[in-house]
């Protein structure tokens, strides 16, 4: 386990490299990502590359110990590359070009944006793949920031038209899967396709679906495109730095072509910006939710079953949410531990000194503008003294897995026809009722092998087709324990509805869905189950059970009252359970635990605002709450002070 810094020595005088370099390994630094937005310093005209500054640069940092992650320049296209050519520039679903004066105004599908990006990758890497100082390769920054992988530019309309020919090879397929005989959609050439922008009312949801999966492809192809040529000149690892909540590519698809998966880690900016209610973002306001970050530290961990980095961890006050308080002190400790609890190698903060101007002017470093140490400095030493006795590893084998999946994702946030609906928010609750109990949980793609695992829980799993259905069914049969959540087996794999729903799932879930119920906001509803009542909003499917198939729960609702809302079918040595509704953590928890204990899942009183974490052997507490908490004799007993950790190895 190691820490790292992001520096970015092209906006500080050269004399300050070599104080600094001393002063980051004094820190405990061990990492520093350095270059991911230095083209127009690297190349200020067009094919006028000064190296000089970068070469002097990588050679100080590893000459005082220190290990440099390059990042590729592309996420900053100059201004030079930007008047050469005119299809650079992204359009946005307005229909307005989105100008140069930031970042990532790039288009995926640009010719001319890619022959430059493979002429400056393969430079740096031609350069840098064999240096001895630079140990690992970072490609762009942040792929989709600023809501920028979805593009309306004529590069994409045409690359989309040939994207679809490919995918359903011939035009009448097309009109079939996207049921465009409804309001006479109908195309006579897939050059009549036209992008899901700019409609009148909504656009189809299949032609915006498969529009969204032609955008993520745009992604893995531009991100395979550097790799592939890092790869030619450098046996260093090579990463990518992806976002808290953010969805709009298939992550799963990216890391197959990554070596390490890193990610941007901002837990006060991400409380923020969520939908939690105020009551829950004023206790956490100075150490940010636990579940936000530990799901995104398990879905990283988990795209490719290995350790992770967080390349930007937040040392201190941000700039970007819609209010920025600062951390209380010892956070910034917390949150490193927390990643090391889930199985980082690498915790890296960002950044090394504050910026003194441009758009990040409010964003808090490890240094304050001066260049002077500010408080997180001294806990990442803290933090650095603390995992020298940590003996790392891989993350511990959860017993229970999470399916997490972005068409989904996209499918339902297309026609979320409940307000409130959210399938992120949805997948949250059940990962917190899941850590409230104490466990780890693993986050797997819904075709993965989950033979390992004694429960699966796969909520609002909503396009499904005989394949995936066999897969789950499969799984059952071998004895596991599979709980289903709301809005799944709705659709096809083409945004179709299953009739009726749940489609090729309605053998292995025992139940029919002919009608669902969507709530207005601040309705909560209640059920009764296994003989409590517990609520619900948002969100309840109305389930016809077969003969075989129990109820566990039924609606009290007026509208509904009595029909069934959680059900269990038995298949071969195992059973599935669907749960009709949306509901919070505290609502889920009495369903679940029963199935799981029934797996033989060891269950634990975690205290509110405390996670409890294993890495191997290793158990680390962690404490959340703006005040002390005692600790169960299960988590070791005695109290833990406010914002503070409990290591392996120490009491």
């Amino acid at each position: 386990m190691k820490l790292g810094v992001c520096y970015y020595p092209e906006h500080w005088p050269e004399h300050t490299w070599q104080p600094d370099a001393k002063r980051m390994k004094d820190t405990g630094i061990h990492w520093v990502r350095i270059g991911e937005f230095a083209w127009s310093k690297l190349e200020p005209r067009d094919g006028q590359l000064e190296f000089d500054w970068l070469d002097r640069a990588i050679d100080t940092l590893g000459q005082a110990g220190l290990k440099v992650v390059l990042g590729t320049h592309t996420a900053t296209p100059p201004k030079w590359l930007i008047d050469k050519y005119d299809d650079v520039l992204q359009v946005g679903a307005d229909g307005h070009v989105r100008k140069f004066g930031s970042r990532r105004h790039y288009c995926f599908n640009s010719a001319s944006y890619l022959s430059e990006t493979k002429r400056i990758v393969r430079l740096l890497a031609e350069r840098y793949g064999k240096h001895e100082a630079v140990a690992a390769w970072q490609t762009d920054n942040e792929y989709g920031c600023h809501d920028t992988v979805r593009c309306y530019c004529p590069n994409c309309v045409q690359a989309f038209q040939t994207w679809l020919e490919a995918r359903y090879g011939t035009v009448e397929a097309l009109n079939d899967a996207w049921w465009n005989v409804f309001w006479s959609m109908e195309y006579t050439s897939f050059d009549e396709v036209e992008l899901p922008n700019q409609t009148v009312t909504e656009a189809n949801p299949a032609h915006a679906l498969d529009y969204y999966r032609f955008a993520s492809d745009s992604v893995i192809a531009y991100n395979k495109l550097q790799t592939n040529l890092i790869k030619q000149h450098s046996a260093y690892p090579v990463t990518h730095n992806v976002m808290l909540f953010f969805d709009a590519f298939d992550h799963f698809k990216l890391a197959d072509d990554l070596d390490i998966v890193t990610w941007d880690n901002y837990p006060l900016g991400m409380l923020e910006w969520s939908p939690l209610p105020d009551d829950v973002k004023a206790h956490f306001l100075r150490a940010g939710h636990p579940d936000l970050v530990s799901f995104h530290h398990d879905l990283y961990y988990g795209l490719k079953r290995k350790p992770f980095w967080v390349m930007e961890q937040q040392p201190g006050q941000v700039n970007w949410a819609p209010s920025n308080p600062i951390p209380a002190p010892n956070v910034v400790r917390l949150w490193s531990h927390q990643a090391f609890a889930h199985g980082a190698d690498v915790v890296s903060y960002f950044r090394w000194r504050a910026a003194v101007g441009a758009q990040e002017l409010m964003h808090a470093g490890l240094n304050l503008f001066d260049g002077t140490p500010d408080r997180a400095t001294h806990e990442a030493k803290q933090v650095h003294e603390e995992i020298k006795h940590q003996p790392g590893g891989v993350a511990s084998d959860a017993e229970v897995a999470l399916l997490y999946d972005y068409e989904n994702l996209w499918a339902t946030n297309l026609q979320p026809h409940a307000q409130g609906w959210h399938y992120s928010m949805l997948v949250m609750h059940w990962y917190s009722a899941l850590r409230e109990l104490g466990l780890n949980v693993a986050i797997r793609r819904t075709h993965d092998d989950l033979s390992r695992y004694n429960v699966v829980f796969a909520p609002a799993l909503h396009l499904v087709d005989d394949k995936l259905a066999v897969h789950l069914t499969h799984y059952v049969q071998a004895g596991g324990q599979l709980v289903i959540g709301p809005r799944s087996g709705f659709k096809t794999l083409t945004n179709q509805a299953q009739a009726p729903a749940p489609g090729p799932l309605k053998a292995l879930m025992g139940v029919t869905i002919t009608h669902v119920d969507a709530l207005r906001p601040g309705i909560t509803e209640s059920v009764t189950c296994n003989g409590e009542t517990l609520t619900y909003s948002t969100w309840a499917d109305l389930l016809t059970p077969a003969a075989d198939t129990r109820v566990v729960g039924t609606y009290n609702t007026a509208a509904y009252a009595q029909v069934a809302a959680v059900t269990q079918k038995q298949t071969g040595a195992g059973t599935t359970t669907t749960i009709g509704m949306w509901t919070d953590a505290e609502n889920l928890k009495p369903i679940i635990m029963p199935i799981l204990k029934t797996a033989g899942v060891r269950l634990q009183a975690v205290p509110f605002g405390v996670r409890v974490t294993r890495r191997g052997e290793d158990v680390f507490v962690l404490n959340f709450n703006p005040h002390v908490t005692q600790l169960s004799e299960d988590l070791g007993g005695g109290e833990l002070d406010a914002y503070d950790v409990r290591l392996p190895h120490t009491k």
